[in-house]
């Protein structure tokens, strides 16, 4: 194997490492990071559990992964060969991820929802303290 193939990742002709290839279609925010996405078992490749990152990837596979608290399910386009921009990112997969799920109250009660508003300040905080006074 060249240099060349062992930078871009090629375990063979028209294969690419899994753990390259996500962090190629940025995915993930590092090499580091997919590799243990992929050995926690929580990636699928044709709806095969996967647990090395060196799974040989190709075009036209199916990945699925659980990132950051959602499925995102991608189409492998073409191989990676650099870590560039986003859009250029973008070109390697089609997006299959099934839509966002509306939140519902049951969600909202577990904290599955939006993040809270900014902290009140320390006069915000004593107005609410003084106003639960009055209430009790």
């Amino acid at each position: 194997m060249s240099r060349k193939d062992e930078e871009t990742g090629a375990v063979a002709a028209g294969t690419q490492r899994l753990d390259k290839w996500l962090w190629f279609a940025r995915l993930l925010k590092s090499r580091t990071m997919a590799a243990g996405l992929v050995s926690d078992g929580r990636v699928r490749v044709n709806r095969q559990r996967v647990d090395k990152p060196s799974h040989a990837l190709h075009v036209g596979d199916v990945v699925t992964a659980t990132v950051h608290r959602r499925v995102v399910v991608a189409k492998v386009l073409a191989l990676g060969q650099r870590r560039g921009p986003a859009v250029e990112a973008r070109l390697l997969y089609e997006d299959l991820s099934p839509p966002p799920q509306p939140e519902t109250a049951e969600t909202a009660e577990r904290g599955g929802g939006a993040a809270p508003g900014p902290r009140p300040d320390k006069r915000e905080r004593r107005e609410i303290a003084a106003f639960k006074r009055r209430e009790s």
